[in-house]
């Protein structure tokens, strides 16, 4: 697989751009019966109010272009039932930035400060919707990434700040879209323009864009998951310490860069899992490696000083429709949730991710019986 990164990179000139420290990883993982499991970490350094929310098929799903250009707004009915989490800070209609269908598509939403610059609605245009709905909309209206791919370059994705109250930082945002069958794309708003990149590489994080990440990979062409088991120095036959020796070299601190090849080297070294339980396990366990506590990830603004950290990690099993989630406190302790019951109750509902009923899983007592 790192090969084909190679190969299908393309080079790109870094902008100079600010850096905001909001990190997020999304990792796929497809087993050799064909399960795929797409996982993710949030990473925020202000409490979001996260909610997860259930919308049955039928759905009522906006879709406006900027109040500005009094173009006509059309409703639309999903025609999936899907389960997403949005920001609860934002006020008015939820913004989805993870979520997964009844058919078995999944989308995640990464920020990607600096680059992002959505595009121009025109008072020729047709077709249109706002960021806020477009996770919303990708959900509950494709079933499938060749669906969407097909789909959604007919569509104007704008942004009007003046329309979005209540979160700390505009909502710069790519998106990763992948499928049960495995099929998976990166979406981006860059220059006022959307690009579509096959997810080769099966893995996002942030700034800068998913191209100049591709090419990053090429620094990193050493490492390998079989190290050299010993070296003859002079007439001295030197042992290696222990294992994992081919991988120094590989980055270990938290920006979008390092993550993103820590995630792609560790997704292509371990082994391939068998089901989709053991996908579930292997995604966990790499997204373990990107999982930031509080404090260890600063900025500062003037004499505040702000922590990112990771929020919540989700994974989805896209074959059973299943979700797997825990917040910061209970990072340990994943809550499961069966979609597929979920969906056929027909019902809208909304839980706060930080107040979802993890369970202690404390077996002490069962030990001192």
């Amino acid at each position: 697989m790192i090969k084909k990164i190679v190969a299908a990179s393309v080079s790109i000139t870094l902008a100079i751009a600010p850096m905001a420290s909001y990190a997020c990883t999304a990792v796929n993982v497809v087993a050799k019966d064909g399960s795929v499991v797409a996982g993710r970490t949030m990473e925020w350094a202000f409490d979001m109010k996260w909610e997860l929310i259930a919308n049955p098929k039928g759905t009522s799903i906006a879709l406006s272009a900027p109040a500005s250009m009094k173009l006509p707004a059309t409703n639309v009915s999903s025609k999936y039932a899907f389960a997403a989490i949005a920001p609860g800070v934002l006020q008015g209609a939820p913004a989805y930035l993870e979520g997964q269908n009844e058919a078995g598509l999944a989308i995640s939403g990464n920020f990607l400060p600096g680059f992002t610059e959505y595009q121009t609605v025109t008072p020729q245009d047709k077709k249109y919707v706002s960021v806020i709905n477009f996770g919303g909309f990708v959900l509950g209206m494709f079933g499938s990434v060749k669906e969407a791919r097909a789909e959604i370059p007919q569509y104007k994705v704008w942004y009007d700040p003046s329309e979005v109250k209540g979160i700390p930082t505009p909502p710069w945002i790519h998106y990763v879209l992948t499928d049960r069958s495995g099929d998976s794309i990166v979406v981006e708003f860059v220059k006022g323009q959307m690009r579509i990149h096959d997810n080769i590489a099966g893995v996002l994080t942030n700034s800068p864009t998913y191209d100049w990440h591709l090419n990053n990979v090429r620094n990193y062409l050493s490492l390998t998951s079989t190290a050299t088991a010993s070296v003859t120095v002079g007439k001295t036959n030197v042992t290696e310490l222990g294992q994992g020796g081919g991988l120094l070299g590989l980055p270990a601190d938290y920006t979008p860069p390092s993550r993103f090849v820590r995630a792609a080297y560790l997704k292509q070294f371990a082994y391939q899992p068998g089901n989709s339980n053991e996908a579930i396990q292997a995604t966990g366990h790499i997204l373990n490696n990107v999982d930031i506590p509080v404090g260890v990830a600063r900025s500062t603004d003037g004499k505040q000083v702000f922590s990112d950290y990771t929020q919540w990690v989700n994974i989805k099993d896209l074959k059973n429709n299943r979700m797997k989630i825990a917040n910061y406190a209970n990072r340990t302790n994943f809550i499961e949730i069966n979609l597929n019951d979920i969906f056929k109750s027909g019902k809208s509902k909304s839980w706060q991710v930080d107040k979802l009923p993890y369970p202690k899983n404390d077996l002490t007592a069962e030990f001192l019986k």
